[in-house]
């Protein structure tokens, strides 16, 4: 049987760094891990063949070699989703569809055969035996949460990894928090499951075996759910593994901001070669944080909490919402305050959405406050609710957030405040920058440097960085380019119809 797994394409957004990509010569941030685990599952007989709509084009030649269409995507890829749905079915390719999206809103969705929903390990073995009977219903849904450590290794043959900025493992699922917004815990639950140690190490030199050497995320909800096992057993085999290769990858991964109360950890995520960390913070607003239950968040000095992850060498990617009913008038000011003085550089902040299924979609609807679904993107000016505030109001207070954070002066700035904190920790590399890092730096100097308006902040940026920090050029390099496609990216915004998409 001949399986076409395909992952949708991601439309332009702040998330998906495409114009940083060009300055590397990538096509994607990231390859389609579900995917390629899942294609570890298929029975080893069947022939796989997977098409990433972000790299590359999905072929009508490659229909044609299909017997089936696996597809799975997150929200934000809804429209290729569809897309690829219908090229199927007028192809006559029979669809089978899981993750994200589809085990949230698979009732929405036409055309498709059959639907695996939840997480696959439970489920995905009776499906293909069904279907190798010719007896496959239509619905299967795990009604259990799997052991990871059961989980096989992903396919990586299926892939060029030269055409991505960062491959990609996981280590644990599911997040102890309930913030009433995300859908994390619908989808994974509130007790984290991790793999074992063994498992991880193995899956890493799988890795290192492709000949990959850069960055690797470990895509977790929440990297520190279960501490004590990280700082008992996995940390310290990281340690170990990445020494005896002389660190050949650099580490980011998503965390709680609970992060910044335990040095312990912080210092062990470094040693393992953690150098960025994505938190969400969401608002500076305490009566905010507390509706939509983000405790872990509350009482604390969160510029504080941020410096203090900076200080042990960790670069601190944030995540912020407006939208919230207990938000105030000034709310837009005070976010921009509040990224401006952490020196959160790659800030993604976004417009409020109540996914379906979340604590929050429930009580909206309740309220009778729900307006249209929820495109998935969080930047795209839309709203599927009745806020408390002002609609055009929100919506104008949001653009004035983008538009003066990555306006080339305060994000410029922001850098500035970031590397006077930041500790970048010394492991074994050769001096001078790599040539991956030479081109994008010749890139910057011509797209950033001569074409762009605000290039005067950017010239500033690498001579004070050659003359003060020359250690951290590379990293100013990094967010310079990251600010280009922020601005790229806001251009598009600026063009579209308040609430479409591109």
């Amino acid at each position: 049987m001949n399986i076409l797994l395909v992952f949708p394409r991601y439309p332009e957004t702040f998330w998906n760094f495409r114009y940083a990509l060009k300055f590397i010569s990538k096509k994607a941030a990231y390859p389609p891990l579900g995917l390629l685990t899942v294609a570890s599952m298929l029975p080893p007989g069947w022939k796989k063949k997977l098409v990433d709509m972000n790299t590359d084009k999905l072929e009508d030649s490659d229909l044609r070699w299909a017997d089936y269409v696996f597809i799975s995507a997150m929200d934000i890829q809804r429209p290729s989703a569809l897309e690829v749905i219908a090229r199927s079915h007028e192809a006559g390719i029979k669809v089978v569809a899981g993750g994200p999206l589809f085990t949230i809103c698979h009732d929405e969705f036409e055309g498709v055969d059959h639907f695996v929903l939840g997480e696959a390990e439970p489920v995905l073995p009776q499906f293909l035996s069904d279907l190798e009977k010719g007896v496959a219903k239509r619905i299967y849904e795990a009604e259990v949460r799997p052991d990871v450590s059961l989980s096989p290794g992903p396919s990586w043959e299926l892939i060029d990894a030269r055409k991505y900025a960062s491959l990609n493992l996981q280590y644990s699922r599911g997040c102890p928090h309930n913030c009433d917004f995300c859908d994390i815990v619908l989808l994974n639950g509130r007790v984290p499951r991790t793999k074992g140690r063994d498992q991880l190490i193995n899956e890493m030199e799988a890795i290192y075996r492709l000949g990959w050497r850069g960055a690797v995320f470990v895509v977790d909800d929440n990297f520190i759910g279960n501490k004590k096992k990280l700082k008992a057993e996995i940390l310290p085999a990281i340690v170990t593994w990445m020494k005896d290769r002389k660190y050949p990858f650099s580490l980011l991964t998503q965390a709680s901001v609970a992060l910044a109360d335990d040095t312990e950890l912080m210092e062990l995520m470094v040693k393992a070669g953690f150098d960025n960390v994505f938190v969400g913070v969401e608002t500076p607003n305490e009566d905010s944080l507390e509706e939509c239950g983000k405790h872990q968040n509350t009482k604390r000095d969160l510029v504080n909490s941020i410096k203090t992850m900076q200080r042990h060498g960790l670069m601190v990617y944030g995540g912020f919402i407006v939208g919230f009913d207990s938000d105030p008038r000034n709310i837009f000011e005070r976010q921009i305050d509040f990224i401006q003085r952490s020196g959160i550089v790659a800030a993604m902040v976004g417009l409020l959405k109540a996914q379906r299924g979340t604590t929050l979609y429930k009580r909206l609807k309740g309220e009778n406050r729900l307006t249209e679904e929820a495109s998935g993107d969080s930047t795209d000016l839309s709203i599927n609710f009745a806020p408390k505030m002002n609609r055009e109001r929100l919506i104008a207070g949001y653009q004035n957030i983008i538009s003066t954070t990555y306006a080339p002066r305060q994000y410029y700035a922001r850098i500035g405040t970031f590397l006077k904190e930041h500790r970048p920790k010394l492991r074994p590399r050769k001096a001078g920058l790599k040539p991956v890092e030479l081109v994008a730096l010749a890139k910057s100097m011509w797209y950033i440097g001569i074409r762009e308006r605000g290039q005067r902040y950017y010239w500033r940026l690498l001579l004070s960085t050659i003359l003060r920090r020359p250690r951290s050029f590379p990293i100013a390099i990094t967010l310079a380019i990251y600010g280009y496609h922020f601005r790229k990216v806001l251009a598009g915004y600026a063009r579209r119809p308040q609430g479409g998409s591109a």
